[in-house]
């Protein structure tokens, strides 16, 4: 079963994204910042992350970029999803090395098609 983990710092955007994400018949984990995420990458490794940027104690940029720098999980695709939504903050989002940046708000089928593009690579 593939797993998602979300990174989100708000409850309901967190809960509206799995529901959505679980509906698709994807197995859904969550974490509330990134301190909490990288703990939980690193106890059980997700097939995908879904991550803001905004968020208390560590932003989703420092996140990717820790991601990225170890090899133990820098072939992990990160999925930037954030209300940050101008040229530059996507450009910045990659240069982190996020796989690919979807603003909020979104479209469901958007979502669901990047994350399935990016499982299936």
């Amino acid at each position: 079963m593939t797993t998602v983990l979300i990174v989100e710092d708000s409850k309901t955007q967190r809960r509206t994204i799995s529901n959505l994400l679980k509906h698709k018949g994807l197995t859904v984990r969550e974490a509330s910042n990134g301190q909490e995420a990288l703990q939980s990458i690193h106890s059980d490794r997700p097939d995908l992350i879904l991550l803001d940027i905004i968020m208390p104690q560590m932003n989703g940029y420092e996140v990717c970029r820790r991601l990225k720098a170890n090899p133990k999980t820098q072939e992990l695709p990160v999925v930037m999803c954030s209300t940050k939504s101008e040229d530059f903050d996507r450009y910045w989002g990659l240069k982190q090395g996020a796989d690919a940046y979807i603003a909020k708000p979104f479209h469901p089928v958007e979502l669901v098609g990047t994350l399935k593009q990016l499982l299936r690579a």
